[in-house]
């Protein structure tokens, strides 16, 4: 029972109730229906602000423990939607003690750790919606972002203990809007996979999903091979959640449009090429997801082009009945030019790949030897002039094979003449990157006070193979 002049004293609604009946001797008894009363939440506030005449401003005299009790018995009073103003104060004062180094955790350990998250466990009992309003003004007062994400995860690990599958999908719906606040520094990629491995289980909203994965998108170059293994749905044939990685490229273009580095790059075509890999022999993957998954990165992401070789030929050896067009679609993202000489002669004798291919190989083959060859004639040119005196002309000879070799190679029109051809070629290539080596190593060596000196005396260098 409470007094009824007490009563009035409130402001608004209670004022209209009992200002009237101020004037009645006998005594007046308030019934609060469903008013749950647990560690006397209605005698705290009227203690704090009828019986001791205290204002607002005196809340921030309390102590911790105060403020603590003063917020549990809010959230069992209040709704969610509710704007209290002694709810924003309480909630003023609390993070006002968070976010302040003069006053002094209540524990006495000494561990870094402990001194930062000393006041996890104590909100930990706060309801999510609570947790939402705590959490943002944390935010706005530049409360250590780490910080707040460790507590995020720590509150989603003990409250899910007991809480209720729609319990859940809010607490998770709640924790990604809050990380996404945060910078993205402040927590880990292997945090978000692990929150997307707890959603996947759940029934939150897409909208909720799309921003969880543009977080992990913003991060992918940290990312490992294991993390993007997501096994797909039951309702795909495929093993993997082609689908998933896709959309978290394109996530990763998104969020770094503006500042994406050559570097972070580089890491995500190394990342992809891993995973098509490993996606490539499944037989129940389609030709147009292996292909959209391919010709996800541009050509300029991936410095060579070998892995992604390599997963084309697993896809193609697994998958031996696709028609050339499809074929063609898969390995037109292939580079030769970023080929090594290795996997250009496995391509070119390679009979898994359309016959195009191999002509575009020796095509390129060819041009790479013209250019290669202009290259080192140039040098050739240039050290024989300032260090020979003349040329002997059993190496003019071979010279000029090798040039005439080069210039009369014409595209064979039988398939099996390719083979020999490249042969050749890359004969021909080894032994000028050969010559050019040796030449570079005898102009370190040799002073140019003496090169005019050397004249016919000088040592020629082994012939080039035709």
């Amino acid at each position: 029972m409470v007094d009824k002049r007490t009563l009035a004293s409130f402001p608004g609604s209670f004022k209209k109730l009992f200002g009237y009946l101020m004037d009645e001797t006998k005594d007046l008894k308030v019934l609060f229906h469903d008013f749950e009363d647990e560690a006397g939440g209605f005698e705290l506030v009227a203690a704090r602000f009828c019986y001791n005449k205290k204002s607002l401003d005196c809340i921030s005299f309390w102590t911790w423990s105060e403020l603590l009790v003063a917020l549990k018995e809010c959230q069992a009073l209040l709704s969610a939607s509710d704007s209290s103003l002694i709810l924003e104060k309480i909630l003023d004062c609390v993070v006002t003690r968070l976010a302040s180094l003069v006053v002094a955790s209540p524990c006495t350990c000494s561990s870094e750790n402990t001194r930062i998250s000393w006041w996890f466990e104590d909100l930990l009992v706060l309801k999510i919606d609570l947790i939402d309003k705590v959490i943002r003004m944390s935010i706005s007062r530049n409360i250590d972002h780490a910080t707040i994400s460790k507590f995020l995860l720590c509150y989603q690990r003990s409250r899910f203990l007991t809480a209720t599958p729609t319990e859940k999908c809010k607490i998770m719906e709640v924790m990604i809007n809050l990380l996404s606040l945060l910078d993205r520094s402040s927590f880990s990629c292997k945090l978000l996979f692990g929150i997307f491995r707890v959603v996947s289980s759940l029934k939150i909203s897409s909208h909720h999903k799309s921003i969880l994965e543009n977080l992990i998108g913003s991060q992918l170059d940290r990312a490992t091979i294991d993390f993007l293994l997501v096994p797909s749905s039951r309702r795909k044939a495929y093993v993997y959640d082609v689908n998933l990685v896709l959309r978290l490229v394109k996530a990763f273009y998104i969020e770094g449009r503006c500042f994406l580095l050559d570097s972070r790059l580089r890491k995500v075509a190394s990342l992809v090429d891993s995973y098509l890999v490993e996606v490539a022999a499944d037989s129940h993957l389609s030709p147009s997801k292996f292909a959209a998954l391919v010709l996800v990165l541009p050509d300029d992401a991936r410095v060579s082009h070998d892995r992604l070789f390599q997963a084309i030929d697993i896809y193609l050896e697994v998958h031996g009945g696709l028609c050339e067009a499809k074929k063609m679609k898969i390995c037109s993202a292939l580079n030769y030019a970023k080929l090594s000489t290795d996997a250009l002669k496995h391509l070119a004798r390679n009979p898994k790949f359309p016959s195009r291919i191999a002509i575009q190989v020796f095509i390129n083959q060819q041009s790479k030897l013209e250019n290669l060859f202009e290259d080192k004639t140039h040098l050739v040119d240039t050290f024989s002039s300032s260090v020979f005196a003349e040329e002997s002309i059993d190496e003019k000879v071979s010279s000029d094979q090798v040039l005439v070799y080069a210039k009369r190679i014409n595209l064979p029109n039988k398939a099996e003449h390719l083979d020999v051809q490249l042969q050749g070629m890359q004969c021909t290539i080894t032994e000028l990157e050969k010559y050019c080596g040796i030449m570079q190593t005898q102009i370190g060596n040799i002073p140019r006070t003496r090169l005019s000196s050397l004249g016919n005396n000088a040592r020629f260098l082994p012939k080039l193979c035709s």
